[in-house]
């Protein structure tokens, strides 16, 4: 009983503590720190799952203040808020097939970042993507040829690479997407000109649930 009651306060410590980390405006590289300290306990399985209590949910009833953009893929095995160990109000989540980049994507990333004082976007990638894996094989189906599309400049920078077609591409695609929103103006680009924002890209493992930043 009172190694439960030791465990639940270390828990509780560590939620607030966390939260304290969490100010408005919070620096692009301290925020690439939470997310990299979240996915190590995620890793080793020592999630203190932060920012779920009732009080947590009422506090963000009328405004929120996330520290991080995550644009990543609609997989169900890539859930950010998990492989990064948040909670609620914490992320600013973006999620489609393949983490590809369209208008809707953008215009999503410019409101975070206008109104909402995020500093970081990580566009977050991962490993045996479907979407991904339909482009490499040229899958032309009904609107999935959408998806196929969008990440065919993926393809083409990483033909001719050695080893697993499939992982290059992720790897590429993760890494257009980037510059993607680095480049778009004129909100993300006069941002990280002037308000220190940063646009980084990382990709998932499924099988030890780590993320590996790319550089």
């Amino acid at each position: 009983m009172k190694s439960t009651i030791v465990l639940v306060l270390v828990a509780l410590t560590g939620i607030a503590v966390l939260a304290d980390e969490h100010p408005v405006g919070i620096s692009a590289d301290k925020a690439m720190a939470l997310l990299m300290e979240g996915n190590q306990r995620f890793v080793a399985h020592k999630e203190i799952h932060p920012d779920a209590s009732l009080e947590r949910r009422h506090e963000l009833a009328g405004s929120q203040h996330p520290f991080a953009v995550i644009v990543g893929c609609a997989d169900s095995r890539v859930p950010p808020e998990l492989v990064f160990d948040t909670g609620l109000g914490d992320l600013f989540v973006i999620r489609e097939a393949g983490n590809v980049v369209d208008g809707v994507v953008l215009g999503s990333v410019e409101y975070a970042v206008e109104h909402l004082g995020v500093k970081l976007i990580l566009v977050l990638g991962h490993e045996s993507c479907g979407a991904v894996t339909a482009a490499v094989k040229h899958t032309s189906e009904a609107h999935i040829t959408t998806i196929v599309q969008a990440i065919q400049p993926a393809i083409e920078e990483s033909k001719g690479q050695a080893g697993d077609p499939v992982h290059n591409c992720v790897v590429a695609n993760a890494r257009l997407a980037a510059k993607q929103i680095r480049e778009s103006q004129p909100v993300i680009a006069k941002a990280m000109l002037h308000d220190g924002v940063k646009v980084e890209a990382a990709v998932y493992d499924l099988e030890t649930g780590k993320v590996n930043r790319l550089r």
